[in-house]
C-alpha cells in the first residue's frame, strides 16, 4: 500500500515558468527509472507555482527519491529557476482509491 508522500511546491521566477513546466514534464522520465517511487505527479497551481506529489512504501523509497536525480536537478537549478527554496513536506497517506 502507497502509504507515505511528499508534497513539493517550488515558485518559479517570472521569467522561468514555461523552463520550469519544461522540467517538471521532463522529469517524469527520471522518476519512471526510480522502482521505489510508487508514484509521481507533478502540476501547476497557477501561472509561477508548481507542485510535485509522490508515493512510496516506506521510509527508505522516499529518502531514496529525496536523494534521487530529479532532487539533485532541481535543487542544483534553485538559484536559476526558483524565487526561493522548494517546500518539501513528508506526508502520511491515510486513504487512496
Amino acid at each position: 500500500m502507497k502509504n507515505l508522500g511528499l508534497l513539493l511546491t517550488i515558485t518559479a521566477k517570472p521569467d522561468k515558468t514555461e523552463v520550469v513546466a519544461k522540467f517538471l514534464e521532463d522529469a517524469v522520465e527520471l522518476a519512471i527509472k526510480e522502482n521505489q517511487t510508487l508514484s509521481w505527479y507533478s502540476f501547476r497551481i497557477n501561472k509561477d507555482t508548481f507542485g510535485i506529489f509522490d508515493t512510496f512504501n516506506d521510509d527508505t523509497g522516499r529518502e531514496a527519491h529525496l536523494n534521487g536525480e530529479i532532487a539533485k536537478a532541481l535543487m542544483g537549478r534553485t538559484d536559476e529557476l526558483l524565487t526561493n527554496t522548494p517546500d518539501i513536506q513528508k506526508i502520511d497517506i491515510l486513504s487512496s482509491k
